[in-house]
């Protein structure tokens, strides 16, 4: 065992960078479950020493808990926490039916409507609870409209990634790029937003006139859409008013963390906590998406054994060499990189990877040199996700729920979207890029 150790302490760069370039590529088949390879590939890391197992003070630095984000877990755990227990009280649901009931039953209006719901809510909640939470939604309605579900489906799956962008909890990416380069919650709304809300009008505009043909409908059903009964949605007043300040009061510690230097972590755990104290803890728990959670701690072990090995280093001067130390070049190539990549990969590994090598760069140039790399990277990891039906979660879930409904989503016909909407998308955010960060 010591001779094996001490081959894989010389060999340390190749041997990380060979477990992460396999977890990658069975990630992608999609063959077995991501969890399942970030902890096997964690193990491995661990069994071969590429980081210390036992607590030390000669291991403190290659300690493996050192490389687990705890602020990325302890933030994604409590906002699943929150949501859920406030999605039970069904206070989502009559918040889009009574926007729904405000359009009058007009099928482009519904279409707007559905998609700036979908947007607004995945910046706050997570994209895969929001898809869920619109999709019975959009069914009804089109079923009162007798018009095709599949132009609101495809327009909601866009839209929640596009949504997702614009905040710090959003999207996963951005968790983990707001812990890494300390970022706040008003940063990202500061940054992002305002290239957020851009990019949603345009690619909601062309949506609705590629479906203009689709989104017809006779005056009789318009006014069945006005008549939805609203009054049965919340089933719980007590705790939809409990959940609803709660998250208002969680969502107020993340804009004020400026000020309170509270951690955003933070407050989301003291939010769920509350919460806990009126639920069967046995019973939300049991609901938070603990896949997703070990995936997290397996990929950050792994990207930790690249990183200690060094080869987060050479990642980051290989960057800066092909450069020649050019801004605008780096932050380009990490914008249509990482949006790119992004439809073909899972965007949270990638990110998770691209994380520490962007940090390992600012350390070298300076924290104003890699400020437009970070947003590069948040940019293009989470509008990624919409270049094809398996770029991100939530479009997996529309697009199973779809077929199930008889309206299937075919991988060809949504790229044929797909590629479109990445483009036009990535091509805004590179002049909001070059705009607002690299013009001196």
């Amino acid at each position: 065992m010591e001779y094996i150790h001490q081959i894989v302490s010389n060999n340390a760069i190749t041997v990380s960078a060979i477990i992460l370039i396999v977890a990658y590529i069975f990630i992608a088949i999609e063959k077995i479950p991501k969890v399942v390879i970030a902890l096997l590939g964690a193990s491995v890391t661990l069994f071969l020493g590429l980081l210390a197992t036992d607590k030390t003070p000669e291991t403190i630095g290659s300690y493996f808990t050192s490389f687990i984000d705890f602020n990325v877990i302890f933030l994604l755990v409590s906002m699943m926490i929150i949501v859920h227990i406030a999605s039970k009280s069904g206070m989502f649901t009559w918040v889009a039916n009574e926007i729904l009931k405000k359009t009058k039953g007009r099928p482009k209006l519904v279409l707007v409507a559905l998609a700036v719901f979908t947007a607004i809510a995945s910046a706050f909640l997570d994209n895969v609870t929001t898809v869920i939470l619109v999709m019975p939604v959009t069914f009804a309605a089109c079923k009162l409209l007798d018009i095709n579900p599949l132009p609101f489906l495809i327009t909601e799956i866009f839209c929640s990634n596009i949504g997702g962008t614009a905040t710090l909890i959003g999207d996963p990416p951005n968790i983990i790029i707001g812990s890494a380069a300390n970022f706040s919650f008003m940063d990202f709304i500061n940054e992002l937003t305002g290239v957020v809300t851009v990019i949603m009008i345009v690619i909601v505009s062309l949506l609705g006139y590629i479906y203009r043909k689709d989104l017809t409908s006779s005056l009789d059903k318009m006014v069945l859409v006005t008549q939805i009964d609203n009054s049965k949605t919340i089933t719980d007043k007590k705790l939809a008013i409990r959940s609803g300040i709660v998250l208002l009061l969680v969502v107020l510690g993340f804009i004020t963390h400026d000020t309170t230097h509270i951690p955003t972590f933070l407050s989301a755990m003291i939010g769920a906590s509350i919460l806990l104290v009126f639920e069967k803890p046995a019973e939300v728990l049991v609901e938070v998406e603990w896949n997703t959670i070990f995936f997290f701690v397996g990929l950050f072990i792994i990207i930790g054994g690249l990183e200690h090995s060094g080869g987060i280093a050479l990642m980051a001067k290989w960057i800066l060499d092909v450069t020649h130390g050019s801004q605008a070049l780096a932050s380009m190539i990490i914008l249509w990189a990482s949006g790119i990549l992004s439809g073909i990969i899972d965007n949270i590994p990638y990110t998770a990877t691209m994380a520490p090598m962007i940090a390992t760069i600012e350390q070298t140039m300076g924290h104003s040199y890699a400020h437009p790399l970070w947003w590069s990277l948040s940019l293009g990891a989470c509008l990624g996700g919409n270049m094809t039906i398996i770029g991100a979660a939530a479009n997996v879930i529309v697009s199973e729920n779809a077929a199930k409904s008889g309206h299937p989503i075919s991988f060809m016909k949504f790229l044929k979207y797909g590629i479109v909407v990445t483009g036009i998308s990535l091509a805004i955010s590179t002049i909001y890029i070059y705009l607002r960060f690299l013009v001196k």
